[in-house]
């Protein structure tokens, strides 16, 4: 499964949790060290906002990414516009063969483009876990994404920032917990 099929995959599923999180939700803390809900959205929609110009191979907007809306407002709008627009972009003409400047240095399209998709599958389960939703992504997905990531964290990655160290899951965790685990979360 290339990283666009993945991404087609994930936008969705990411989408429908955030439309199903309540207003008063969106304060309450994630798994996600310093992010609360209300955070990881804000985190997942500038991210949105900055790649996807990279992955078209455009300059991002010169004004930076759009503020983000008041806390009285709920993001869901905003969060499937940026996630259609990142789906967009990812499957662009040249966009994973394209050299993206990542946050951890160039790569090309394809190889960031699994690290969103990484990104966006452990952040689904921050947001589904801290909203008492469920989250079920197909183990197929998880699977890859999981080999991915065991592939390419590399150590100096886990700074407690942007990874955490590695956690324990439970004996009988599914290959999300598992992920999860490796992601640094604590479950």
């Amino acid at each position: 499964m290339d990283p666009t099929q993945q991404l087609a995959v994930i936008l969705p599923m990411l989408t429908n949790i955030v439309g199903r999180i309540e207003p008063a939700q969106l304060d309450a803390p994630t798994a996600c060290a310093t992010f609360t809900v209300r955070g990881v959205l804000d985190h997942m929609m500038g991210g949105a906002a900055a790649f996807a110009p990279a992955f078209r191979g455009t300059e991002p907007d010169a004004n930076g990414p759009p503020a983000p809306p008041p806390t009285d407002v709920h993001p869901a709008a905003r969060f499937r516009a940026a996630m259609a627009d990142l789906l967009d972009a990812v499957q662009s003409p040249g966009a994973l063969t394209r050299i993206v400047n990542a946050p951890f240095g160039e790569v090309p399209g394809e190889v960031f483009a699994r690290f969103v998709a990484f990104d966006g599958l452990i952040h689904g389960w921050d947001l589904a876990s801290a909203t008492g939703q469920p989250y079920n992504p197909p183990d197929e997905l998880v699977a890859e994404i999981d080999a991915f990531a065991r592939q390419a964290l590399a150590p100096e990655m886990r700074d407690g920032d942007t990874f955490a160290a590695e956690t324990d899951a439970p004996s009988d965790a599914g290959p999300m917990a598992r992920l999860v685990a490796f992601s640094g979360r604590r479950l």
